[in-house]
């Protein structure tokens, strides 16, 4: 196993730095080659380690890599750590991975800078591996911060994109808040237990649960509640949880493949995975607990009523994938840490099949996000239709109980459902009725989703970009940056009316009956190149949780140690009331049945509730306002105190009596030495003189 391990993790950094630092020296065509393989490679190896833990016949294994840090007290060393939760990560992780590689090879066929894209795809895959495998805490944030890093390249690979460039550094800027409480976490885990070895700390914690205190901002507080919020504020900023969410949904001004690795795969699920890896910490901390429930709760909420509201196809999914995460951490904070990594591990393969098959459409579209604009696009991409329709039966968790059949989230998601109930605790059935309320969100926004894309009259004659693609067929050829589009890539302006417009246009439909419904415009399915990842995707998306549910939520043999496995409580999900057990089910078909009326049957419904809802609608619609309260708390005195900086500290005092003063002495000096350099001899005889007489006076007085 040794030796595939090592290969796993450093096969997509060396191929990183062949791509990026060949580049266009070694061509298009042999990054994406060197990239992909080695992505496929590794996820070929990492299947086989997987399916050793789920048959019970592999063994948590270490393998060293290096001698790193040897400074007094504090000694580790770079080693990769290969237990049952590092393995079901690297399947995720180099799954998805290897998937949008190969789904990039269509999508990104048209841009001129492929090879530094593939590069830095897999440097994001290194930095996530290198994350998933840590044997210590510092090596944990070495990968912590890759991935941050890789993250603010993809988000702004387009980077003459003003747009992009923006996304990239408020998600690089908001990721730093949370990772300074993560940073303090491990300092104070460090300060405690004198180690940052994982196992070791993991060892050493249940025995601290109320027995230790530590003095923090000036007050004597328990340790592990302490330590567990700080390292729980470094989770928030990388899995986007309420407060520390607002970079997740710009983080679509990406190319449509880093959506897919960011919301699957990598980044979002780092907090959820080291939330899980230091289960037995937060077990010792039973107020942290509760805040991790509550806030994932809240995050649960909050999105799946901002994705109601949504015109953008990306969006919508993007708040998806933030509600989801919200479902993982309730699910971990109730100590169901096996139910939470079920859901991380089925969400990967039906997010990603959502994100790509939304990018086929975009693709299809010419590059037109706003799902106004599409309609009856099912019978035009009928292989994109099928796998999207996949990804939302998969996440909306349609499946029957008493079969024991369902898509992958009927599995992952009802079990969390469950679990909350089963828990019984008050936070715990607040996330329970938070759950089901927000299934019935994710049902209505999901099949809305459907409905406008694939179902109705085609509504692509009022589409800017349509018209554009147009123009361009009939030799009215114009060049796609002046519309904003990058080759393959997204627009400039997502969905002009979703930020500009009044309210009216915010939640209408055009009318197809009052333009001709196609406009001449006929889309097109995407290549096979970019269709093979979706009809594998669409798999996993069906099967994951029907053929993986019994490892993951009923065996602690499986587990093997790696979290905190509390198997009363997965025996108690099991016994929960059969209401309970159907709840999920019921709301669905709920969400489902609102979405046809609106979207199908009644058409200006949606625009009626709208209008009703008023202020709250709008209130959602802008996302709970976050965004303009954080300008206002945030942005707007940072400005201000860079105004009295600029204009009081460095004009006022620093150039004043710095350079400007300087120069303005050696100005005046040299007008005062010009009026003393006359020229005249006279002048210079008298000056002369009268220096003699002050130097006699001088003797003869002193």
């Amino acid at each position: 196993m040794s030796s595939s391990i090592l290969i796993i993790v450093f096969a997509p950094l060396l191929a990183a730095l062949i791509a990026g630092l060949g580049n266009r020296a070694i061509g298009n065509t042999a990054a994406k080659l060197i990239t992909t393989a080695g992505l496929f490679l590794s996820c070929a190896l990492s299947w086989p380690i997987f399916l050793g833990f789920v048959a019970g016949n592999a063994e948590a294994t270490v393998v060293p890599v290096l001698d790193w840090v040897r400074s007094g007290a504090m000694e580790f060393d770079w080693a990769l750590r290969v237990d049952t939760l590092t393995a079901v990560m690297l399947v995720v992780i180099t799954s998805v991975s290897a998937l949008v590689h190969l789904y990039s090879w269509g999508y990104m066929e048209e841009d001129p800078d492929q090879p530094r894209f593939f590069a830095y795809l897999s440097l994001f895959t290194f930095a996530m591996l290198m994350l998933v495998t840590a044997d210590n805490l510092v090596q944990m944030f070495f990968g912590w911060e890759g991935v941050g890093l890789a993250s603010y390249l993809l988000i702004g690979f387009w980077f003459k994109k003003p747009s992009a460039n923006a996304a990239a550094i408020k998600a690089f800027v908001v990721n730093r808040v949370g990772d300074l409480g993560f940073m303090l976490g491990i300092f104070g885990t460090f300060l405690v237990f004198q180690t940052t070895s994982i196992p070791a700390i993991l060892d050493a914690a249940p025995a601290m649960q109320g027995v230790s205190h530590i003095t923090f901002l000036g007050m004597r507080l328990d340790t592990m509640t302490i330590l567990c919020l700080l390292l729980f504020i470094g989770a928030m900023g990388k899995s986007a949880q309420l407060g520390l969410h607002t970079w997740l949904p710009d983080a679509m001004e990406g190319p449509t493949p880093v959506s897919a690795l960011i919301h699957a795969a990598t980044m979002v699920t780092a907090g959820v995975f080291m939330v899980c890896r230091l289960s037995p910490m937060f077990e010792a901390a039973p107020i942290a607990l509760d805040v991790v429930t509550f806030i994932g709760a809240a995050t649960c909420l909050f999105a799946a009523t901002v994705g109601t509201t949504q015109w953008d196809i990306k969006r919508v999914i993007a708040y998806s994938t933030c509600s989801q995460l919200g479902y993982m951490f309730f699910a971990a904070g109730v100590g169901a840490y096996g139910a939470a990594m079920f859901h991380l591990f089925t969400h990967a393969f039906f997010k990603a099949l959502l994100f790509l098959g939304a990018g086929s459409v975009i693709h299809a579209m010419h590059h037109e996000q706003d799902m106004r604009y599409y309609g009856g696009l099912r019978k035009e991409i009928p292989i994109t239709f099928w796998a999207m329709m996949a990804g939302t039966l998969a996440i909306t968790g349609v499946g029957i109980y008493h079969l024991g059949l369902g898509f992958a989230g009927f599995f992952s998601k009802d079990a969390i459902i469950e679990v909350a109930f089963a828990k019984g605790t008050e936070v715990a059935m607040f996330a329970f009725w938070v759950g089901v309320f927000a299934a019935l969100l994710t049902s209505f926004y999901s099949w809305r989703l459907m409905f406008l894309t694939f179902w109705g009259k085609p509504r692509w004659a009022q589409s800017e970009h349509i018209q554009h693609a147009l123009h361009d067929a009939h030799g009215h050829g114009h060049d796609d940056h002046t519309h904003g589009t990058h080759g393959h890539g997204e627009v400039e302006d997502n969905a002009p009316a979703q930020e500009h417009a009044g309210h009216d246009a915010a939640h209408s439909v055009p009318d197809p009956d009052h333009h001709e419904g196609t406009g001449g415009y006929h889309p097109h399915e995407s290549p096979w190149v970019m269709l093979t990842p979706l009809v594998i995707l669409s798999i996993g998306a069906v099967a994951a949780g029907y053929v993986f549910k019994g490892a993951f939520l009923d065996s602690a043999a499986f587990w093997n140690g790696s979290i905190a496995y509390n198997e009363a409580l997965m025996h108690a999900m099991h016994e929960v009331p059969y209401w309970v057990k159907y709840s999920a089910l019921v709301v669905m078909l709920m969400g489902l049945l609102t979405a046809w009326y609106g979207y199908i049957r009644n058409t200006s419904f949606p625009g009626q509730v709208a209008d009703q809802l008023g202020p709250i609608y709008r209130f959602v619609y802008r996302k709970w306002m976050f965004d303009e309260l954080y300008h206002f708390v945030f942005v707007l005195p940072a400005q201000w105190l860079g105004r009295v900086f600029w204009q009081k500290g460095d004009i006022g005092v620093i150039d004043r009596f710095g350079p400007d003063g300087a120069a303005y002495v050696v100005e005046k000096g040299a007008i005062l030495a010009k009026k003393v350099q006359s020229g005249y001899l006279n002048s210079y005889a008298l000056v002369m003189l009268l220096g003699l007489v002050a130097a006699i006076s001088w003797v003869i007085f002193a």
